[in-house]
């Protein structure tokens, strides 16, 4: 089978059985990138989570798109793209012609409700495994709970935190080429 064939393939299969949005994938789409296909090593798709998030649109599309790029190119981008809208969508297609006509019945809500507690469980298990790869240790834990409370508690925007991030590695880097070059001219 191509690689075409068996990105559209294991994206639509991701796409299809996930349920709780993209966070809720990370498992599944790191053991079939990374572990399954070893389409990408560990640190690359730590990498593609973080530029995903950082990106507008939907984060799983974003990710998949990544990697369909990094392996056959524009091509390669739109299939894996499509195997993992295409789910969704039509998914979301049937509910939307469906749910109007169900919506009185109280076990469908009931169902709803019940999946929440796997969702937040799908989404836990991949924050744990990001903490272990990004290797976080006490003297950087601040970095993500500073966050998280200037987002939650005092209402900073988080476009204003990543604005500050690249502003803060641009001006660090910088700082860091002077010092370099300081040391040559000595």
């Amino acid at each position: 089978m191509s690689i075409y064939a068996e990105g559209f393939k294991t994206c639509f299969k991701i796409g299809l059985f996930t349920l709780g949005g993209g966070y809720a994938m990370i498992p599944i789409m790191q053991h079939e990138i990374v572990e399954k296909h070893k389409w990408l090593s560990e640190e690359d798709f730590m990498d593609i989570i973080s530029l995903s998030q950082a990106l507008p649109g939907i984060f799983a599309v974003n990710m998949s798109i990544y990697v369909g790029h990094k392996l056959k190119g524009l091509l390669g981008a739109i299939l894996f793209a499509l195997g993992m809208i295409l789910p969704s969508f039509t998914i979301i297609l049937l509910i939307a012609l469906c749910f109007h006509n169900y919506s009185q019945w109280h076990w469908l809500e009931a169902i709803f409700k019940g999946i929440r507690p796997a969702v937040v469980a799908l989404i836990a298990v991949p924050c744990v495994k990001m903490w272990k790869t990004a290797n976080i240790k006490l003297t950087t834990i601040w970095v993500p709970v500073l966050t998280a409370v200037l987002i939650w508690l005092v209402g900073i925007s988080p476009v204003w935190i990543i604005v500050a991030v690249v502003a803060g590695t641009f001006l660090y880097g910088f700082v860091s080429k002077l010092d370099d070059e300081k040391e040559d001219k000595l």
